[in-house]
């Protein structure tokens, strides 16, 4: 397949970008140029042969695209969460699960190592995982239990200095790949605590999930642990129930927000240029009212996500965000994403679904995108229970 020119337009309707620091634009643009030069010319190739360009982890490794809040006495970049967000729009408006990639390994892996990890586990595992050296990933979801981790059924028990893990995880992101996972599990009395387990651990394997309509470019796997000993300095100290993996995914589902906006304004860009091309009945299409009806639109839901990520970062940073937030951020930018790309699509007719044009990676990479990490169903009740105090779920 011959490598697309990525020639993407920055939508800024309401200029955002007064209101973000010279380094949150000098982040967000050394990112968009290495998509453009190193994403972009690939991914179509990658996501027809349903691979993963394994060689860009050290490529956005030595971006900063692993971990970039996390301080730089460990590896990280030491940015704030602006940054951060910023970081994943570009590398979504390249591919979801480019984002994805750095989302796992940044805020399900990294952050719950610096948040929970002893001083030991954070100066051994941080650095090898900010540099691309090493690829992690994070278990929750098992293969009974995505929206109900509660009911969680991987466990382990003490065996003197080290326990014996049992179980298994499923839809789990960069795990064919991984070196290392931070794999949530219930204790003997039942506490759901974290354990880092490395490759190469007998009994651990991680098979590949294949048969994938959607994030084909992302590696996708399980992870298996038939009695696996993991030593006990591996447990992560500082946290225990379900308050560990949750505050991560809050940290996870901030970076989808911004990411899912990415590949929209992907997908606006791709139909307004088309639009401006493309000419039926004589005229260029973008001539006729309900294609302009369809631009317009899509421009006002950016600029309305756009808004309220920038809002979100600005809480974050001050340390004032809720869980109720971002889950709401995440359902909205999910939505948005989703629609654009099926307008985009249509503007562009037949040519909607081939690979010579982005919409439809990106649509089907949104169906999971929508789903995981919260289901668009699940976030709409989160922000039911905090609007009316009762909780739907039970």
């Amino acid at each position: 397949m011959a490598a697309r020119t990525d020639q993407f337009q920055h939508p800024d309707y309401f200029n955002l970008d007064a209101l973000l620091s010279e380094e949150h634009k000098m982040v967000r643009d050394s990112v968009r140029n290495y998509v453009k030069k190193e994403i972009s010319p690939i991914i179509e190739d990658f996501a027809q042969r349903a691979e993963f360009p394994i060689h860009i982890v050290k490529q956005m490794g030595e971006l900063g695209c692993f971990g970039p809040t996390v301080p730089v006495e460990y590896g990280g970049g030491g940015l704030d969460y602006i940054s951060y967000g910023l970081m994943m729009q570009e590398l979504e408006r390249g591919d979801s699960g480019v984002r994805s990639t750095a989302s796992v390994q940044g805020s399900l892996v990294m952050f719950p190592i610096q948040a929970y990890g002893s001083e030991e586990q954070k100066k051994h595992y941080l650095p090898k995982l900010a540099s691309g050296e090493w690829l992690g990933c994070f278990g929750l979801t098992e293969p009974n239990h995505g929206s109900d981790p509660s009911s969680m059924l991987t466990n382990f028990r003490d065996a003197g200095d080290h326990v014996i893990l049992n179980g298994a995880k499923m839809w789990i992101s960069n795990a064919p790949f991984a070196q290392v996972a931070v794999v949530w599990a219930r204790s003997e009395n039942g506490e759901v605590h974290g354990l880092i387990v490395e490759r190469g651990m007998k009994g651990f394997t991680t098979p590949t999930t294949h048969g994938k309509w959607s994030l084909r470019a992302s590696a996708t796997g399980e992870l298996v642990f038939d009695n696996v000993s993991v030593p006990k300095k591996n447990i992560l100290p500082g946290v225990k129930g379900l308050k560990g993996p949750l505050s991560c995914l809050t940290k996870a589902r901030f970076g989808i927000a911004w990411g899912a906006i990415g590949a929209a304004m992907d997908c606006y860009d791709t139909a307004v240029r088309y639009a401006q091309e493309r000419v039926q009945f004589g005229k260029p299409i973008a001539s006729f009212q309900l294609q302009q009806k369809k631009l317009a639109e899509m421009l006002t839901e950016i600029t309305k996500a756009q808004l309220l990520n920038w809002r979100m970062g600005v809480l974050m940073n001050e340390g004032n965000v809720t869980p109720q937030q971002v889950s709401m951020a995440k359902r909205n930018a999910c939505e948005v994403a989703t629609n654009i790309c099926r307008d985009a699509r249509q503007m562009l007719g037949g040519m909607g679904i081939t690979g010579e044009y982005p919409i439809m990676r990106h649509m089907m990479n949104l169906e999971s995108v929508i789903t995981y990490e919260g289901t668009h169903d699940i976030h709409l009740l989160i922000t039911g229970m905090d609007i009316t105090g009762i909780n739907a779920f039970k």
